[in-house]
């Protein structure tokens, strides 16, 4: 006959192998959920990137959609945006795959020109050699812009020197990826104090990695100091936000 020692222990047994069952039955369910969630975001990127090329007409492949990269679903807003509004201005806030699209946007359009400020020379190179490849040359400039001390939000910060930037016409679309969240966690705030005021009516702004939190307090702080800015979200992949600059009130 068991004593009271031996049946404590053989319960205390059981309850330890009951929670470890119990631990492993929910990690199983937490990693189907996840390989669930990972085969239908991946879907998504096939789904449009797809259409990208469709919608583009590309001959030559893009470079590839992962990494730093802007994903397919935030290259899919930006196309279907540039070929339905067909901006005449568009600004870049970094460079890369999404200034083909755009250009080649643009170049569909028949009009209009990107100006992309990169603070990389070496990504710099890189974009210039894919537009020429191509054959995008004539619808997009990388601007050489270095990133430099300037006065905003009260402080000082580094952002893009824009002395590169053509003053000729004001920026009906606003694309705002970089800089590198390396520099700081605010390090894409200043686009609003420095461009928005550049901004035409009914201009568009897209933010990318809009989840992460230096992008959503930088949200806060446009909406706050540019009360005519219209903000609303995009279901893509990194989070991303769509603002429409509305004409100030007379």
């Amino acid at each position: 006959m068991m004593d009271a020692y031996a049946i404590a222990a053989l319960l205390l047994l059981c309850g330890y192998i009951l929670h470890k069952v119990r631990h492993m039955h929910i990690l199983v369910h937490t990693l189907r959920d996840d390989t669930r969630h990972g085969n239908a975001t991946l879907f998504r990127q096939l789904e449009a990137l797809q259409g990208l090329y469709v919608s583009l007409g590309l001959r030559r492949a893009l470079p590839l959609t992962r990494g730093w990269a802007a994903s397919p679903d935030f290259l899919q807003e930006l196309a279907a945006h540039a070929l339905d509004e067909k901006p005449r201005c568009v600004v870049e806030c970094s460079s890369g795959i999404s200034t083909l699209v755009l250009a080649r946007c643009l170049q569909l359009n028949g009009a209009g020109m990107v100006y992309s400020l990169e603070h990389d020379p070496l990504y710099a190179r890189r974009t210039r050699r894919q537009l020429e490849l191509h054959g995008l040359s004539a619808w997009a400039t990388v601007i050489d812009a270095p990133l430099t001390g300037q006065a905003v939000g009260g402080g000082q910060q580094l952002w893009y020197d824009c002395s590169g930037l053509p003053l000729v016409m004001p920026i009906d679309m606003l694309v705002i990826d970089g800089p590198p969240q390396a520099i700081g966690q605010h390090a894409r705030y200043p686009a609003g104090p420095i461009l928005f005021p550049r901004l035409a009516p009914g201009a568009m702004v897209f933010l990318d990695d809009a989840e992460r939190p230096g992008e959503r307090a930088a949200l806060q702080r446009w909406s706050l100091e540019f009360p005519h800015l219209d903000v609303q979200s995009l279901p893509c992949e990194k989070g991303a936000a769509a603002m429409r600059w509305a004409q100030a009130a007379s």
